[in-house]
């Protein structure tokens, strides 16, 4: 597990994400089911200014239908929580809180390799929360100053990810699906910052990256083109972010 990218931001629904992509929103209202026997349970995430693990997240996948399971696979948006549980743990909770995966050696760990080879997935957000090490306070303790990472036009960020999904032993209960994000090495400017970076998959590698039938190549799991973070900018904002319960536009704004 890495110790980055542990907070972010998100300001769309389901539907308004999947009307954006073309993608079925398989996000269900409580009393609704899937056809996909893949399909999340009846949870709806919504805006979300202060995303922390264990937290319900959308997602984006692309899988065949259930029902027609040799048509062309489909983007789909769904609900996950945000912290991979592997298929072979006993229980929820116990065991280490995998929102995180380094993007290098996830195919080598149990935890993510069955995920690296046909569970792939798009985190979306509108950027990301770090933290960076500041003077000491008045009590001589260490500060850290966090900072907000986005792009600069204000366009949506679609980070990759590996996905999961857990059964309860003898319980008749919907599968829980849950998620963790790729994180690489910081590229250019980003470290500053930190030094690692959540991984940006750009729309054009979608298809390859989401393709349910193949394993991605190496090269997607590499660090992100200089060029794409160039066009992330970094502002300071204020340290309302390091509560959880804090939660609303305001936490956007530059200090």
């Amino acid at each position: 597990m890495d110790t980055m990218c542990g907070r972010f931001a998100v300001t769309t629904d389901p539907a308004k994400l999947a009307a954006e992509i073309d993608a079925v929103n398989e996000v269900p209202e409580p009393a609704s089911e899937s056809a996909d026997l893949d399909a999340p349970p009846a949870r709806s995430p919504g805006v979300n200014y202060n995303v922390a693990p264990t937290t319900t997240v959308m997602t984006v996948v692309k899988r065949h239908s259930h029902e027609e399971p040799d048509d062309d696979p489909l983007l789909r948006v769904r609900a996950m929580r945000w912290g991979l549980v592997p298929p072979w743990a006993k229980e929820v909770g116990k065991g280490p809180l995998l929102f995180n995966a380094r993007a290098e050696s996830a195919a080598e760990k149990s935890s993510f390799r069955v995920s690296v080879r046909s569970r792939r997935c798009l985190v979306p957000m509108d950027g990301w929360y770090e933290w960076k090490k500041g003077p000491a306070d008045s009590k001589g303790k260490p500060t850290k100053i966090p900072f907000f990472m986005a792009p600069e036009d204000g366009t949506r960020l679609f980070m990759a990810g590996l996905w999961s999904v857990w059964h309860a032993e003898g319980s008749d209960a919907p599968p829980l699906l849950s998620c963790t994000i790729l994180t690489t090495d910081a590229v250019g400017k980003l470290r500053e910052v930190h030094d690692r970076m959540p991984l940006i998959m750009p729309f054009d590698s979608w298809d390859t990256w989401l393709d349910p039938d193949h394993r991605a190549p190496d090269d997607l799991f590499s660090a992100p083109a200089e060029p794409l973070v160039d066009a992330i900018a970094i502002r300071e904002v204020a340290p309302l972010v390091n509560r959880v319960a804090n939660n609303g536009p305001e936490l956007l704004n530059p200090l």
